[in-house]
């Protein structure tokens, strides 16, 4: 089921929690509302859910009105982010509660249980009381309650900030393939920009109450709309420009931008100033005898520090303070050879490649 919010705000007396939201979700879609406390992600969603009413805007399901409807009439399900299990209950009665408010008969109540037991990968617990169950167990049962009584639309607010850093990426990837096995529309409150790489077909980056950029994980990681989206999804290199003709001034050093970037950047003047975001993984350090690449710009930088993630090489830079420009720091990936020759206070070489760097405006 497709879903249409148009210009949806909300006000908590003087402060705006959502400036005008419009975002429309295809049917069978995942996405995530991604953002910082206090952006109007869980607002967003709890006035979806009807559990928080708009200032103004509509929200339409597949052309049904929804604002006038209260949120049992909406038939969605919902996982909240305390889980709002009931300890006193089994399992089974915690998955069916909705389905016994709907009269729904006993027999039909144990079978949907067992069902959706199955589904989460938890058979043979349904007698159980949720308090024996670990962290990771919980979450499935409140998955698989809320989709018992089979909603229209599937909300799940950070449903899984308390688990472990482990478990967590467990559940995403199960999450992830139950979603695309039940085909049902599905929105995805979040903070965690992992999590929203992972399991999102599309990601809405917000802040301030607005949804600054919508698009595929990887165009957002690759093409972020602005400063704030590229320095919240991932980790980047934000450096100061100015526009000198075609080409921008970074620092002291002449670079050429790709031919995507002019496009997508208009305002060329002299003297104007923008940003140039690279990621880490985009920025070379090069080594001593290796001569720079065309269309790059190569600036010196020292070595603060190696940081071993086990996964990745870090190499922290500084850019040092010259005339009127503050010094300024970067990170760059290096492989496991390199690092043999970076030092703490050495001065290394760090190109910037043209195609792998976004000009952003503001």
């Amino acid at each position: 089921m497709s879903l249409q919010i148009a210009e949806v705000g909300k006000n908590f007396g003087k402060h705006a929690a959502l400036r005008d939201v419009t975002l429309d979700i295809a049917s069978g879609e995942l996405i995530c509302l991604l953002g910082p406390s206090g952006c109007g992600k869980t607002t967003l969603l709890r006035i979806i859910a009807g559990l928080e009413s708009a200032s103004r805007g509509s929200i339409t399901l597949d052309g049904e009105d929804l604002m006038q409807q209260a949120a049992h009439q909406r038939n969605f399900g919902m996982v909240f982010q305390s889980l709002a299990l009931f300890p006193h209950l089994t399992v089974e009665d915690n998955i069916t509660y909705g389905l016994r408010l709907r009269k729904m008969p006993a027999a039909a109540r144990r079978q949907r249980a067992a069902e959706l037991l199955d589904m989460v990968r938890l058979p043979g617990v349904a007698r159980r009381s949720v308090s024996m169950l670990s962290g990771g167990q919980r979450q499935r049962v409140a998955i698989a309650r809320a989709l018992a009584i089979e909603p229209r639309i599937f909300l799940l607010d950070e449903p899984l900030s308390a688990l472990d850093a482990g478990l967590r990426e467990t559940m995403q990837i199960e999450l992830r393939e139950l979603q695309q096995r039940l085909g049902i529309t599905t929105i995805v409150v979040t903070h965690d920009q992992r999590e929203a790489m992972t399991v999102a077909d599309r990601i809405a980056v917000m802040n301030g109450g607005t949804i600054h950029q919508m698009g595929k994980p990887i165009d957002v990681y690759r093409r972020p709309a602005d400063r704030f989206v590229a320095s919240f999804i991932g980790q980047t290199n934000l450096l100061p420009a100015s526009w000198q003709g075609e080409q921008l001034l970074v620092r002291d050093t002449l670079f050429n931008p790709d031919q995507a970037a002019r496009d997508n950047r208009p305002t060329q003047r002299d003297g104007h100033q923008t940003w140039l975001s690279i990621r880490p993984e985009d920025l070379t350090v090069l080594p001593p005898d290796m001569v720079s690449q065309p269309d790059t710009a190569v600036m010196e930088a020292q070595v603060r520090f190696i940081r071993d993630v086990g996964a990745s090489i870090e190499a922290h830079l500084e850019l040092p303070a010259r005339d009127s420009l503050p010094s300024q720091s970067l990170v760059a990936l290096v492989n496991r050879e390199q690092v043999q020759s970076l030092q703490s206070g050495d001065t290394a070489r760090v190109q910037l490649a043209a195609d792998s760097t976004v000009v952003l405006e503001s």
